[in-house]
C-alpha cells in the first residue's frame, strides 16, 4: 500500500510553539494549555499563530488563532477574552480546540497577493489560506442562463458548493514581516501532508 509523504519532525518544534505563544503575551499559560492538551503529546510538524483584535463598542477583545500541524491532525486552538458577562461575572477567555484527522482534509486552497506584478516575481504582500474538511459547507445560487439572449425560459438555478472550514489572512502591513512567509510555510507543510497517495 502506498504511503503518505511524509516530513521531518524536528523534536524542538513543540519548545519553538511554547515560545511562540509566548512571545504572543496574550495569555501564554492558558494559551499553551489549550493547544498543548489538544496535540495531546504529539509531534509538531509546524505551526502558525495569527493574533488579532476585535472591536467591541468601545472595546478592544484579543483573539489568537493557533494552527498546529502533527504527523496525523491539524489543530486548531482559538483563544477569545471577554469582559465578563451574566453568567461570568469576572473577565475570562475561552478556548475552543478542534482536531482533525489528516485524511479528511478535502482542500487546501492557498492565494498570494502580489503587488506591481509588471516588476516580475517578489514577495506576497498578503496571503490567505482557506482548509476545507467537510464540517462547513456554502452553497451560493443564482439563476441560471443560456447563451440566447432572447430566451426567456427558467433554466432553474446553479451553484457553487464550497468548503471553508479555516481561512487565516496574513499582510504584511499588518501582521509585520515574515507574517506572510510563515503562514505560505505552514500551507506548504499542511498542503504535503494531505497529498493523496500515489
Amino acid at each position: 500500500m502506498p504511503r503518505r509523504p511524509t516530513l521531518t519532525v524536528d523534536t524542538d518544534r513543540g519548545a519553538s510553539l511554547r515560545r511562540a505563544i509566548e512571545r504572543t503575551g496574550y495569555y501564554p499559560e492558558v494559551v499553551s494549555d489549550g493547544v498543548f492538551g489538544a496535540v495531546a503529546g504529539e509531534d509538531v510538524v509546524d505551526f502558525y499563530l495569527h493574533h488579532e483584535p476585535t472591536f467591541e463598542r468601545d472595546e478592544i477583545r484579543r483573539h489568537l488563532t493557533v494552527a498546529v500541524l502533527t504527523p496525523s491532525r491539524l489543530v486548531l486552538a482559538h483563544t477569545d477574552e471577554n469582559g465578563g458577562d451574566d453568567l461570568l461575572p469576572q473577565p475570562y477567555t475561552s478556548t475552543s480546540t478542534e482536531a482533525i484527522g489528516l485524511r479528511s482534509v478535502r482542500s487546501v486552497v492557498v492565494t498570494r497577493m502580489v503587488t506591481n506584478p509588471a516588476k516580475g516575481p517578489s514577495r506576497p504582500a498578503e496571503a490567505v489560506l482557506t482548509v476545507g474538511w467537510g464540517g462547513v459547507s456554502r452553497v451560493d445560487l443564482e439563476p441560471a442562463t443560456c447563451a440566447d439572449p432572447e430566451c426567456d425560459g427558467d433554466h432553474g438555478y446553479t451553484g457553487v458548493l464550497a468548503s471553508d472550514d479555516f481561512t487565516v489572512r496574513a499582510s504584511t502591513a499588518a501582521d509585520g514581516a515574515g507574517a506572510v512567509e510563515r503562514l505560505l510555510s505552514f500551507a506548504g507543510s499542511l498542503s504535503a501532508l494531505t497529498q493523496s497517495p500515489s
